[in-house]
């Protein structure tokens, strides 16, 4: 086992919005024991969700969610623990000894710890790297810290020679200029989703973001005409037009968050207003699921495209993420904020972990929603992990082209 640094749901309508939350899972009620007369709590086996529920809050900062792929665990509470029991997953709140949580093993197939306090034993890290679960460490502000997995998950010597000969070849830079197309589309593409109600109702903001719109589908052309010779010659120019596509973007959130929130702009490290944090937040999710697509698709996550190369910079992570925001981290913040799922506190900050298990919800039912897929209908996560593979059949001349992932807005 090695320790590596770590890197559709659809809008949902008012009516949706109003539903009710989660409940919290009523604790066992006391027993006596028989030997010491002292009152306990039995252990709870969180095994079986009932119909149409996918979603159980077991403490206050310890989160199941069911999808056909298993339970994921999320844990953003201080002073959880984390243990195992035979072939059972234990889970327990410190100063709260007595009530135990179980998940069998072999229905988990995600645990995140996003909180400082947390403890997990050894044991629970060696067995789940065995089962091929993934286990990720988020700091406070969701940025991504560490990852843990069996490192005969990734042993593929042919794809990172692939990989790395790539980068002096056409196929590095057709890569990183499909990548760099993608990310401008979707953005775009996410733009028309939510600015399309607003043709009737606010045809001043409507026509400006169409302005905004009409200004990154034309860099998008600008990068995929280009007639550079080499990656290195690119690079500049992309990041450049990126770049120059990311202030038109930007600023027309800001102007679909009007009266719902202040947005002083896109900030990524230290920013400490509440769009921003939740976007930090959400991306940090994300990089962890891309992480692991790399690793499972056995490509070498430091060697990147678009991105440059800088020791402790997983280039190649960064580069298949980009594609992926908009669709699922930008979509998921801006349509909880606009349908008050989540609103900004008074005062600026570290979010809570009440604010984190919330959006960590949302984004977790963005990627086990469906999307359209060259001819079939996937999950995001799934998606994801297509696209890993994607790279590594390209690189490997297995493929013709690479072929971006464009939700369908």
């Amino acid at each position: 086992m090695s320790l590596q640094p770590h890197p559709k749901a659809q809008q949902e309508t008012p009516e949706q919005a109003s539903r009710p939350a989660p409940q919290l899972v009523p604790s066992a009620p006391q027993q006596i024991n028989l030997f010491t007369g002292e009152p306990e709590i039995p252990s709870v086996m969180v095994e079986a969700f009932p119909p149409n529920e996918t979603e159980r809050v077991l403490e206050d900062g310890i989160t199941v969610i069911s999808s056909p792929e298993g339970m994921a665990v999320h844990i953003s509470g201080w002073g959880a623990y984390v243990g195992k029991k035979s072939e059972r997953l234990i889970l327990r709140k410190k100063g709260n000894t007595g009530v135990l949580w179980q998940v069998p093993m072999d229905r988990l197939h995600e645990l995140q710890l996003s909180a400082s306090g947390v403890s997990i034993s050894s044991d629970v890290l060696a067995e789940l790297a065995d089962r091929g679960v993934r286990v990720s460490v988020l700091a406070r502000n969701g940025r991504p810290v560490a990852q843990i997995a069996s490192p005969n998950l990734t042993a593929s010597v042919a794809i990172r020679r692939a990989q790395l000969e790539a980068y002096t070849s056409e196929r590095g830079l057709a890569l990183a200029l499909a990548m760099a197309g993608g990310k401008l589309l979707n953005q775009a593409r996410l733009l028309k989703y939510f600015a399309k109600n607003l043709h009737s109702t606010q045809p001043g903001q409507f026509a400006e973001i169409g302005h905004r719109i009409a200004a990154i589908l034309a860099l998008r052309r600008n990068i995929l005409g280009g007639k550079w010779l080499s990656l290195e010659q690119a690079r500049a120019a992309i990041m450049g037009l990126e770049g120059t596509a990311a202030r038109h973007y930007w600023e027309a959130v800001t102007l679909l968050l009007e009266k719902h929130a202040e947005f002083p702009g896109r900030e990524n490290r230290g920013a400490s207003d509440f769009v921003n944090s939740l976007l930090n937040y959400g991306y940090g999710v994300l990089y962890s699921n891309v992480w692991n697509a790399v690793l499972n698709a056995g490509l070498e996550p430091f060697a990147g495209f678009l991105h440059t190369d800088r020791p402790g910079k997983p280039s190649l992570v960064l580069d298949l993420t980009e594609e992926f925001r908009a669709p699922i981290v930008d979509r998921t913040v801006l349509a909880a904020i606009r349908l008050r799922q989540l609103q900004s506190p008074n005062l600026a900050g570290p979010l809570d972990p009440e604010t984190r298990s919330t959006l960590v919800d949302q984004l977790f039912k963005r990627l086990e929603s469906k999307e359209r897929l060259r001819g079939g209908d996937y999950q995001i996560r799934s998606i994801i992990q297509m696209q890993a593979r994607q790279v590594a059949s390209f690189l490997m001349r297995r493929a013709e082209r690479y072929r971006p992932f464009h939700f369908k807005w």
